[in-house]
């Protein structure tokens, strides 16, 4: 499987133009990416890159890659990030590491966004995977049960027995709908519940998926 992730990432990598600003997704498959974009970096390529987490930020500088944030640049040309599931209308589903809300606003931002999956990611229904809510810690009970009159059932992110929180001080609520059929619809029905800051449903968002396997590539599109 790594053997897919890095080559799917090296193959994203060459989309990266000097004179970008790219936005640096999360991830096992981002951190080949990384890797590869480093190398260039130190081969002459000069970009610069927003990263969307605080693991990503560390891993970044520690391989020589320079970053900036929103106050300093214009927009972002391109955006390289992984998903937890890739629907086939290239619908995602994100967060299992708990930085959505990062992500997504990096990648909405992005002129063109670069998925980045091995073929496990790829699925007929979004939701087998644990959908990822980020919702503020205050009432965060009462937010559960609300959410969970869509038909799933949530539980807050522990990590090493502790309360998981996100890089915005949230809690994440792995919410389990076992398939999400309406992904836009559901998306939008958990947006107006107060308390949500966000959900792991990226729609209509990825120009490109880019598919790592049997050592090769597969390229999605939108329809």
């Amino acid at each position: 499987m790594d053997t897919n992730k890095k080559l799917v990432a090296e193959k994203a990598v060459e989309e990266i133009k000097d004179g970008m600003t790219v936005g640096l997704g999360s991830g096992s498959t981002v951190y080949w990416m990384l890797q590869a974009l480093g190398e260039r970096v130190k081969d002459g390529l000069e970009i610069v890159g927003i990263p969307t987490s605080q693991k990503t930020e560390k891993l970044a500088k520690e391989l020589g890659i320079p970053l900036a944030d929103f106050s300093s640049v214009d927009g972002i040309d391109l955006a390289i990030d992984g998903a937890d599931e890739v629907d086939p209308h290239l619908n995602l589903l994100k967060g299992g590491g708990g930085s959505l809300v990062r992500e997504k606003i990096v990648d909405i931002l992005a002129k063109r966004l670069i998925i980045i999956v091995d073929e496990t990611k790829v699925v007929d229904y979004l939701g087998t995977f644990s959908l990822p809510v980020e919702v503020v810690p205050f009432g965060w009970e009462t937010t559960s049960k609300r959410i969970a009159e869509y038909g799933c059932l949530p539980r807050r992110r522990e990590q090493n027995g502790e309360v998981f929180i996100s890089d915005n001080g949230n809690y994440i609520l792995d919410c389990d709908f076992e398939s999400i059929e309406k992904p836009a619809e559901l998306h939008e029905n958990l947006k107006m519940l107060v308390g949500v800051v966000e959900t792991g449903l990226f729609i209509n968002m990825a120009d490109v998926v880019m598919v790592g396997h049997a050592g090769m590539v597969d390229v999605l599109t939108k329809a």
